[in-house]
């Protein structure tokens, strides 16, 4: 029996497939947790053989659990199942040691196999996520453009939880203009949403540390 634990922060999609796996032969479903920090104390009492990882949680990510996993419990194989398919999310999974990673809309038999494989210690990956990362290893990479003082400025006011109608207001500049500042901010940084904009300025020094 392939032992499986269900990490997820929506009860319904936990129940969902919790429900769905329990009626296969050879899988049996050993624990359920809602975020990456339940997820971890259930590996040390479980010992699954696959993890079935959500990214997006509240208190631990997906991506934080997984790297703890792989790092604190080798024999578990971790795959992803996650509605996300940006590349940020794809490469920062992969680096974690995801041994696959599935999306949502994955039809039920592919998932089961995703599972069995992973089980076997094989790679899986879903067809649009492997298009992805063939495309991201083909394009030749240059290195990105660092952020302009007037980026950083209204990068810091984010992270001191101003909106953009406030930003624009303390910094003189129409709301559009800080959108695009922030678009350049993303691309720059290789993120997709403010928070981790702000947490990756603040790991590469760009921004001070809270509390300085």
């Amino acid at each position: 029996m392939i032992r499986v634990l269900v990490v997820d922060d929506h009860p319904v999609v936990r129940s969902g497939l919790s429900g769905m796996l329990s009626v296969t032969d050879d899988i049996t479903v050993v624990g359920e947790a809602g975020d990456g920090s339940e997820a971890l104390a259930l590996v040390e009492s479980t010992r699954p053989d696959v993890v079935l990882m959500d990214l997006r949680m509240p208190r631990m990510d997906g991506v934080a659990a997984t790297g703890a996993i792989v790092s604190g419990y080798p024999s578990t194989r971790v795959l992803v199942l996650t509605t996300y398919d940006t590349d940020t999310d794809i490469l920062h999974a992969v680096e974690a040691g995801a041994a696959g990673y599935l999306l949502k809309d994955t039809p039920h038999a592919d998932l089961l196999n995703g599972i069995r494989a992973a089980a076997r210690g094989e790679t899986v990956l879903a067809p649009p996520v492997a298009a992805r990362l063939m495309s991201r290893l083909r394009t030749p990479t240059t290195p990105a453009a660092a952020p302009s003082p007037r980026e950083l400025e209204v990068l810091a006011a984010v992270a001191r939880g101003l909106s953009n109608a406030e930003i624009g207001r303390e910094l003189f500049i129409g709301e559009a203009t800080v959108k695009t500042h922030l678009q350049r901010l993303f691309a720059k940084l290789d993120v997709d949403d403010r928070t981790r904009a702000v947490t990756v300025a603040i790991e590469r020094g760009l921004l001070p540390s809270p509390g300085r």
